[in-house]
């Protein structure tokens, strides 16, 4: 594939242009930070060009990151298989699929890309840059994905494991490792240990068009209002809500 025809399609257009530009110095100082020697730039510029990017050039959806994504996947799910096969030798089978489905899954790559600033890299169009597409958890995955499918093609299987080596194995401490955090659960023992009163969840709005919905929650404890939370559905609205109320409480999370 032809990766020139997104560059000469980009020079047209000066929103997707001044984008790329800003993507360039960006992720050059991305790459020093990470200790990567960029030999082929034009694979991490499409593993960061989200398909609203790709469609407002009106370019053929194969030159978004989702061919990159497809093969970063694999190689994570390879090495991490990998590295968890020779650290935890006493796992059975069953454990460590588990294990290695809570490191893969969407909500710990969010968190190994957010650690890295890698949501600032991505490339999107401009509907999606107005409606905080930046923050939509499978955006941010789709390009930690598509990153390290960039990053095997142009330094090999050396540069993606040393990549993981050094950004994401090191938060697997332990066989029990889970980066999805039940914020409704901390709340509601948090609350039976100290008001002895139920939690309630109430949905205020739901705004924006059907494919993008935006749901605002409160969450009570006894009738009062102790947070609020907005998210792409329900149960990511009452998260947050949760969440909010336990930072209102003075809990640490």
């Amino acid at each position: 594939m032809d990766f020139k025809v997104v560059l000469d399609k980009v020079k047209t257009d000066a929103s997707a242009q001044s984008k790329l530009d800003k993507f360039n110095v960006i992720f050059k100082e991305f790459a020093d930070k990470i200790n990567i020697k960029v030999d082929k730039l034009g694979l991490y510029q499409q593993a960061f060009m989200h398909s609203s990017y790709i469609n407002d050039l009106g370019l053929d959806k194969r030159y978004n990151n989702e061919r990159l994504e497809f093969l970063g996947d694999a190689v994570l799910e390879l090495m991490v298989s990998d590295h968890i096969f020779n650290k935890y030798e006493e796992l059975p089978e069953g454990r460590l699929t588990k294990l290695r489905a809570n490191i893969v899954c969407e909500p710990s790559l969010v968190v190994f890309a957010s650690k890295l600033e890698m949501p600032v890299l991505i490339l999107l169009g401009r509907g999606e840059d107005k409606t905080g597409g930046r923050n939509r958890p499978s955006i941010v995955s789709d390009a930690f994905e598509a990153f390290l499918g960039a990053l095997y093609l142009d330094q090999g299987n050396e540069g993606a494991w040393k990549f993981l080596n050094d950004f994401v194995f090191p938060h697997i401490s332990s066989e029990d490792y889970n980066a999805v955090i039940d914020y409704k659960t901390m709340l509601q023992e948090y609350s039976h240990q100290a008001f002895s009163e139920s939690v309630t969840y109430e949905l205020v709005s739901s705004t924006g068009p059907s494919h993008h919905r935006k749901f605002d929650t409160e969450v009570s404890i006894g009738g009062k209002v102790h947070g609020t939370g907005t998210g792409l559905s329900k149960k990511e609205s009452e998260q947050q809500a949760a969440k909010s109320a336990l930072h209102a409480l003075g809990q640490e999370v």
